[in-house]
């Protein structure tokens, strides 16, 4: 439950449809998702829910990123390079293009491994002026692919276009994207993360420097060392502004999560977004999680170390707390 899961998505330049141009970002609710019957919050497992809920939140964040690994980008993986620093066309798709038909092709990953690129495109012209067609697909089938960032990537993604604007030589564009994730691996030093379910990403780098990146979805399944998560109805949208440094980052995200760490499903949601620079933990943002029968907060304190942690009888985070948790991202990172 790092930080820096997290931010591995963001030099993918992915985008929710809740983002907007200017930073803000929609979907900080779930309304529509109610509370799941059967579980119920208390202040024996509090602390618990609100790491399995908050890392659920990064966790679909780190699906987004998934999307950005189609050869559109310079890189596959994530790593803490900021974007808008590498304008350059991914080297995957720039190959593919100089050969007919598209695909399938076979490149060689910087440190080891490959990754295979067929893509299916309605107008060859509309590609090689820089763009993408409604209903274009790429398919990109990854094997023991180590870009050099830290991860070695495993597994295919198939996307297909749904919307997009924008130049891909210029390495500016808004584009949104359907994708279906199998056996999706990312192994980092101390984890694999692995995925398998479905999405929709939007991502948009028109502004220089400035990136926003967010999914939705109905249903992924994700594991990683810590256990199994289950994903419905999950949102998560994501900024980070490398015109200033240190790069400022916003994380809202919403969903309910059913994991093999706790009894039963919660829901989750951002009723103040998520902020804070670079790599750090958050200075700021409030993540409500509820059951049926009771709810919890996360309260990230401005000095990025302490989290605070309020146990509700209501199931919407209002009344007087029974309980008040002070712990740090690190105590909750080594649950």
């Amino acid at each position: 439950m790092t930080r820096a899961t997290f931010s591995t998505l963001i030099p993918l330049i992915l985008l929710a449809g809740c983002g907007s141009s200017d930073g803000g970002i929609g979907g900080q609710g779930n309304n529509n998702n109610p509370p799941p019957a059967g579980f119920a919050i208390t202040t024996a497992n509090g602390a618990q829910v609100s790491q399995v809920a908050y890392q659920a939140a990064i966790g679909s964040g780190d699906i987004a990123g998934l999307a950005g690994s189609t050869g559109l980008t310079a890189s596959a993986g994530g790593g803490l390079a900021k974007p808008g620093l590498q304008p350059q066309l991914g080297g995957t798709l720039a190959g593919i293009m100089q050969k007919v038909p598209l695909g399938p092709t076979v490149s060689d990953c910087p440190s080891g491994g490959t990754v295979t690129i067929t893509m299916e495109v309605a107008d060859i012209t509309v590609l090689a002026a820089g763009a993408l067609s409604v209903g274009d697909t790429i398919l990109a089938e990854y094997d023991v692919c180590n870009e050099g960032l830290g991860e070695v990537i495993h597994g295919d993604i198939n996307s297909e276009v749904d919307a997009f604007d924008g130049n891909i030589f210029a390495f500016a564009y808004n584009m949104t994207m359907t994708m279906n994730m199998t056996g999706f691996q990312i192994t980092t030093d101390g984890d694999v993360f692995t995925a398998n379910g479905d999405g929709t990403a939007t991502l948009n780098t028109l502004i220089p420097q400035y990136v926003e990146a967010s999914v939705s979805g109905n249903l992924m399944t994700t594991d990683t060392n810590s256990g199994t998560e289950t994903l419905s109805n999950y949102s998560s949208a994501q900024t980070l502004d490398a015109r200033v440094s240190p790069a400022p980052y916003t994380m809202t995200a919403s969903g309910t999560v059913d994991s093999s760490n706790l009894a039963g499903a919660v829901t989750y949601s951002t009723p103040t977004l998520f902020q804070g620079f670079d790599a750090d933990y958050p200075t700021a943002g409030v993540l409500l999680v509820a059951s049926d029968s009771g709810s919890a907060t996360l309260t990230a304190e401005m000095n990025g170390v302490d989290v605070t942690i309020r146990i509700y009888a209501s199931n919407d985070g209002t009344g007087d707390p029974a309980d008040t948790i002070t712990t740090t991202w690190a105590e909750m990172a080594a649950m």
